[in-house]
């Protein structure tokens, strides 16, 4: 990153801001140094090659500001998270999704064969489950969270990583329950929940989001089951005696989704431009029908309402290719379930920057607290960035005159 004087300045009241959370003056230095050190460090975001690109050289001192200092990481992810909101535009979506972090040895907390949508297999990495607030503009990561496949949670594995005796495991879909909930503590606006299939399938995660009153729009598999709405489907009553209904009133067998949507007549599906992509209009076939699913009443788990399923059907397949699940009002338009079912390209284009440019995955200690505090002063430079964008848009003219007259 090549920063001018008034960027640099920039820079300097934002941190000012952001680490006198931090409390000791050390501390605060550091953390400055080690941000500064992700964003003007080219290549890998190695501890030495920050230290001596942005401070002087006391490789050791960042290593144990990073690593061994007692310093909270969700106070400062909340102050982040609250001057990101004030910046961007009302909010849209509250994107859901993980990421791999690649690795060679057995040593960095977490680490696992285990698959990894990064890499797209199973592998040696790390997985993180992640939470963005999303608007039409800008997306940002609000929270981050390690998963620790179950062998970490042996006395000496933990130990050696130095996990709270207060972690425990959790599936993917329950971590990121607990991203959620934490920033509703913190009183971030509510936004629409957004996951791909590896969450939307999971009842109880839809449960739990209705169950908090979030709206959602969660991708599903292909081979979901559902009742297709015709009108007359009757919810029982959750409160009546007896064994619990496995159905609801007057539904036959329950179908596919894949199913039900190459069922459907041609006119119920229409042309949706969502967003200007880098070659043009990103446009696709879509149809959306209210369906009631099926798993649920099955297997006696909490009966969910009446959703949205929207379909996508690309003119070029033979057959629909992606699923939906919505709980939006019924009148809620094909645009605006589209929109919302789509803003998760945001997740992929940030997850890129935070590793490319800013070096999420490089961090190169082996405990909790480090992978912890590594990841928080990544969030920072993200929000910086994201941040100095926003105001390059509104004062293009008077940044062009500051860059032409300063560096």
């Amino acid at each position: 990153m090549n920063t001018t004087r008034a960027q640099r300045e920039r820079l300097k009241g934002f941190l000012d801001d952001m680490l006198v959370i931090l409390g000791r003056s050390e501390r605060r230095q550091w953390g400055d140094v080690y941000v500064r050190g992700l964003l003007t460090t080219s290549g890998r975001k190695a501890i030495a090659s920050m230290a001596t690109r942005v401070s002087d050289g006391n490789v050791q001192a960042m290593q144990q500001f990073i690593g061994q200092s007692p310093w909270q990481w969700e106070p400062l992810r909340r102050r982040l998270a609250h001057r990101l909101v004030e910046a961007l535009q009302p909010v849209a979506a509250w994107i859901v999704d993980d990421t791999g972090f690649p690795k060679k040895g057995t040593h960095s907390v977490g680490v696992a064969r285990q698959y990894s949508g990064t890499l797209g297999k199973v592998g040696n990495c790390q997985v993180a489950v992640s939470l963005h607030y999303a608007t039409d503009d800008a997306a940002v990561p609000l929270d981050f969270a390690l998963y620790l496949p179950e062998e970490w949670l042996e006395e000496g594995r933990r130990r050696e990583a130095g996990i709270p005796q207060d972690v425990t495991f959790h599936p993917k879909w329950d971590l990121v329950l607990t991203l959620i909930d934490r920033a509703l503590a913190w009183e971030v606006p509510r936004g629409v929940i957004t996951a791909d299939a590896g969450y939307g399938s999971i009842t109880e995660f839809r449960a739990a989001l209705a169950e908090r009153k979030l709206l959602f729009v969660v991708g599903i598999q292909n081979t979901t089951a559902v009742w297709v709405d015709s009108g007359n489907l009757i919810v029982p009553s959750s409160g009546r005696r007896g064994r619990p209904r496995r159905r609801p009133l007057d539904a036959g067998a329950p179908v596919s989704v894949a199913e039900v949507s190459q069922g459907l007549s041609r006119e119920r599906w229409q042309h949706v431009t969502w967003r200007e992509g880098s070659k043009g209009p990103m446009t696709s076939r879509f149809a959306a029908i209210r369906i009631l699913p099926s798993h649920s009443y099955q297997h006696g788990g909490d009966k969910e309402e009446t959703l949205w399923l929207l379909a996508e059907w690309p003119e070029e397949e033979a057959v629909p290719t992606k699923f939906w699940l919505a709980n939006l009002p019924e009148g809620t338009s094909l645009i605006s379930l589209v929109r919302l079912a789509k803003i998760r390209w945001w997740i992929e284009q940030g997850y890129q920057q935070l590793k490319d440019e800013l070096g999420l995955d490089n961090y190169e200690g082996r405990t909790w607290q480090g992978w912890h505090h590594h990841v928080t002063l990544t969030m920072l430079a993200f929000g910086f960035l994201t941040l100095e964008s926003l105001y390059l848009k509104k004062n293009f003219w008077t940044a062009l005159v500051s860059a032409n007259g300063a560096s």
